[in-house]
């Protein structure tokens, strides 16, 4: 009997694991079409694979839009953390009319690097490209690089500030636990005309001073998770012109599918959680949200 309960258990667990790998069903469109931006259409089909609706032996990337399309979602931002993604992303926005790219040298890669400047040109010389419409995702993290790593993330952050003020494009800013550190050097350097705050993650407090300040705040799944009440409380006091909304994908998948693989599709979960939290009707939301990826990535 024991061995008869542990082999249904682990049948069970084995079941489980397979559906935490698989993507969610595609959700009710929006009224409105939006903008996701910020995806890692790379990541998200080697790592997850095509999202519904892609074909056997198809483009996954033609997929990945088509189905995002289909519920809403009909921009996407490709953004590159390293020279390699960033070229890739750079290449793909040149011959996919939904999609735009943005370069940059991830923050948490800054200290692995052998050679800091030379990379940095590269970044350089493929944000001068039509298509690349950013500068990120940049910024400082102390969750995942200790201290003798953030040296480097500074010198990284404040020449991606420089690129982006050369070529008049916005600056996109990966925030883990450095929220004063990034204002501080964005004063010190003199902040570019566009900010946004990818994937926000502070607390009311925080979002004040950006909203203060101009920036804008991109939600991610995130916002709909449970322990985050924090981050509901700053939505609440972000004028919807400040208000971006992102995948992040494959990561971060909204609720009620968190665990499993994220992808554009899934941000009317996100963004009607938002319209929730902040009181907004939702059509008015996409539109404002619409507007403000228009206005800092567009036109398409």
């Amino acid at each position: 009997m024991l061995a008869a309960m542990t082999e249904q258990t682990e049948s069970r667990r084995q079941r489980a694991a397979r559906r935490a790998g698989e993507f969610p069903p595609v959700p009710e469109p929006l009224p409105v079409p939006v903008i996701d931006s910020h995806t890692h259409l790379d990541i998200t089909i080697s790592e997850a694979g095509t999202p519904p609706g892609g074909d056997a032996g198809g483009d996954p990337i033609a997929a990945a839009v088509r189905v995002a399309a289909g519920v809403g979602v009909d921009r996407l931002v490709q953004v590159g953390v390293d020279v390699a993604s960033s070229r890739w992303g750079a290449e793909l926005a040149a011959r996919q009319p939904a999609v735009v790219a943005t370069v940059a040298l991830h923050p948490n890669d800054a200290p692995r690097l052998a050679d800091l400047d030379e990379a940095l040109r590269e970044i350089e010389a493929l944000a001068a490209q039509q298509r690349v419409r950013g500068i990120g995702e940049t910024g400082m993290d102390f969750f995942r690089t200790g201290e003798q790593g953030r040296a480097a993330q500074e010198t990284s952050f404040r020449a991606h500030i420089a690129i982006a003020k050369r070529y008049g494009k916005p600056l996109v800013i990966h925030d883990r636990d450095a929220h004063a550190d990034v204002l501080r050097i964005l004063d010190d350097e003199g902040a570019p005309e566009t900010v946004v705050l990818h994937c926000f993650s502070g607390d009311a407090e925080f979002a004040a001073e950006c909203v203060r300040r101009g920036y804008l705040l991109s939600f991610a799944g995130t916002v709909t998770f449970g322990n985050a009440a924090g981050l509901r409380e700053a939505a609440r006091l972000t004028p919807l012109g400040q208000i971006l909304v992102e995948t992040d994908a494959p990561y971060l998948t909204p609720m009620p599918h968190r665990g499993r693989p994220n992808a554009s599709y899934l941000i009317p979960l996100t963004v009607r959680s938002l319209a929730e939290t902040t009181g907004a009707d939702l059509a008015e939301l996409c539109a404002a949200i619409s507007a403000t990826g228009d206005r800092v990535f567009g036109p398409w």
